[in-house]
Formats: structure tokens, C-alpha cells, sequence
């Protein structure tokens, strides 16, 4: 029997070796220095995990003269100042991005193209004149790279990274009473006791509080402004947005003080902008459109489907790895 222990602890060492290791990254990984030395603001990205994202090659062009659009056919409210040519090839690409298997048929009526009366149609136009509003007026964010149907589509009809208001509560047990949407160990917020639902709170509109907050203060009107609750939601959002990107915190913020600007990357400010945007855009597109689903296109709650930094990045820190599509659709670009 002692020879047997004797055999087994070596074993069991090795065992736990392995255990250990297993945990780690295996090198070489690549860093990126965003700061002082000896800050710790340094990115770091595993190259064996790097995503890789196909993007569909352009249609080829096509003469920008002639009638336009909205000249010859009939219903076309938003990309109707294109030339028939170039409407043509607009609506070929974005069946490529958005139902390259169900084709034109999944937001038109084959009978009557001009018809509405499928949602699909409705909430198409809409996304048009969201994609001509980021790509006109939220430069500071998008820079001129721009954003298409495919940024958030991927080829798919539903965006794979929309969101929905947190439903969990009103199934939770009540055995500790309200759990005020925390300790639900949420995917959402890293498998951590906070809020689990953290964008309703931050990005679902723009009538929110400003997530840069330092609460100290327990309770939901304090004399400083911000709550320990507002503070844990804005972690829960950093979270998301670390998720969001593939990065780390110092891609953004001064380790020495996340909440000061001083000493942050250019990032920061990027993110700040778009941060703005995305509240917009639910706001001012998303949310609206609830009443044009269908109820199984809606979330557990009855919501409308909504954006976050999740749906355009897709675990990237740049969409698509900064592949500047829109560039050749000018349909899609300011005008």
C-alpha cells in the first residue's frame, strides 16, 4: 500500500501541473505598450485566438448617371437620389450582407416590390437611413471607414449580438427578496454579483445618468449624485465593453486612475464617442421599431431588439478588423 502512495504522488503532481498550466497562455503572446512603462498599460492578445473575419468583395461599380431611382420606381423613401444602376447594386449587396439564402423575398413582397407590407421592409428603410446617420454624423466614432449592413448582419438576417432587456428577475426565486437584477452570476458581467442586466441602465437611451461616476454613497437618492448601484452598472458596461473589443481595460483607461482623463489613451475618447452613439441609435431607431415585429422577433420582456458595442465590434476592437466597405457604396455614405 506505501508502494502504491509512493507511485501516485508523482503522478498527482504532474496531474496538477498540467491543471496549472492549463490555465495559462501559452507564449509567445503579443503586447502592445498604450502607456508609461512600468504602468502596466499594456494590451495583450493571444495571436493563436486572433479572429479572422471574411468580408464579401465589393459589386462592381457602375455608372453613377442616368435616372434615379426614385424617379422610375415606385416607394423608394430613402435611396431614391441613387441612379438606377447603382440602386440596382446597392440592393444586390446588401442581399449578399443581410439574406444571401432567403434573397430579395425576405423583406419584399415578389408580387409587388413597392409593397410594405412586410416588417422586414419597414425596419430595412429605417436601418438605411441609421446606417446614412452614423456614417454622416458619428465620424468621430466612425472615423470615414464608415459602418454597412454587413458590420452588424455578418451575412446573417439577425445581428448576432443584440440584446434584450434581462427577463431572469421575474423568474428568480424570491427567497431573498428582491435581488434588484444582482446576484444572478450573469454572463453578462463576468459571472460577478453585479447587475446583470447592464445596458438597459447605460446605453438603452440617452436619458441616462453619465457612466463616468465614483459612488460612496449607499442608497438611490444620495446627496453626491451617483449610487454604489450606478457604480457596479457602469463596471458591468466596462465589462461588456472589454468583451465587446477583445481588449483589456488599459486599452482605454490611466491604470493609476480609470476615472480621470488624464493620462488615458486616444481609445478613450473614441469610446466615448461611441458611447454617445449607440444610445442614439436605440433611442432614435431601435427602440421605435417595437411595434413593427413580430412578438417571437421580440425579447422575453416585449422589447425591440438593440444595439450594442457587441453588434458592429464582434469581439474586435476595430469591426471587421477595419475593412472600410462602405467606402464603395456611396448610397450608404453621406450625401
Amino acid at each position: 500500500m506505501m508502494y502504491l502512495k509512493r507511485l501516485n504522488k508523482p503522478f498527482f503532481l504532474l496531474l496538477a501541473s498540467v491543471t496549472v498550466l492549463a490555465s495559462c497562455e501559452r507564449p509567445p503572446v503579443e503586447t502592445t505598450q498604450g502607456g508609461y512603462r512600468g504602468t502596466g498599460m499594456v494590451d495583450v492578445q493571444n495571436p493563436r485566438l486572433a479572429k479572422t473575419v471574411e468580408v464579401p468583395d465589393a459589386q462592381p461599380p457602375v455608372p453613377a448617371v442616368g435616372p434615379t431611382a426614385g424617379e422610375i420606381y415606385q416607394n423608394v423613401q430613402v435611396l431614391g437620389d441613387l441612379s438606377v444602376a447603382e440602386f440596382t447594386r446597392t440592393m444586390a449587396a446588401v442581399t449578399e450582407w443581410v439574406s444571401p439564402d432567403e434573397g430579395c423575398n425576405y423583406c419584399h413582397n415578389p408580387a409587388n416590390l413597392a409593397s410594405d407590407d412586410i416588417y422586414t421592409k419597414v425596419v430595412s428603410r429605417r436601418m438605411f437611413q441609421m446606417t446614412r446617420d452614423i456614417n454622416s454624423n458619428w465620424t468621430d466614432h466612425v472615423a470615414q471607414t464608415g459602418v454597412t449592413c454587413y458590420t452588424c448582419h455578418g451575412g446573417q438576417p439577425v445581428p448576432e449580438n443584440i440584446w434584450f432587456k434581462d427577463h431572469s428577475e421575474a423568474g428568480a426565486s424570491r427567497f431573498a427578496g428582491n435581488r434588484n437584477g444582482q446576484n444572478i452570476a450573469a454572463e453578462s458581467v463576468g459571472y460577478t454579483s453585479m447587475v446583470g442586466d447592464p445596458l438597459s441602465n447605460t446605453i438603452a437611451s440617452t436619458d441616462v445618468s453619465n457612466v463616468r461616476v465614483l459612488g460612496t454613497n449607499y442608497g438611490p437618492s444620495p446627496d453626491d449624485g451617483a449610487t454604489i448601484q450606478d457604480t457596479e452598472a457602469v463596471y458591468g458596461l466596462m465589462l461588456h465593453m472589454s468583451g465587446a473589443l477583445g481588449v483589456n481595460c488599459t486599452y482605454c483607461h490611466n491604470s493609476r486612475s480609470f476615472g480621470t482623463w488624464t493620462g488615458s489613451t486616444p481609445q478613450r475618447v473614441t469610446a466615448w464617442h461611441g458611447l454617445n452613439m449607440v444610445r442614439d441609435l436605440n433611442e432614435s431607431y431601435l427602440i421605435p421599431l417595437g411595434p413593427e415585429y413580430p412578438e417571437n422577433r421580440l425579447g422575453p420582456a416585449g422589447d425591440a431588439p438593440k444595439a450594442s458595442c457587441a453588434t458592429c465590434h464582434g469581439g474586435l476592437a476595430k469591426p471587421l478588423n477595419g475593412a472600410a466597405m462602405a467606402e464603395a457604396y456611396p448610397g450608404l455614405k453621406p450625401r
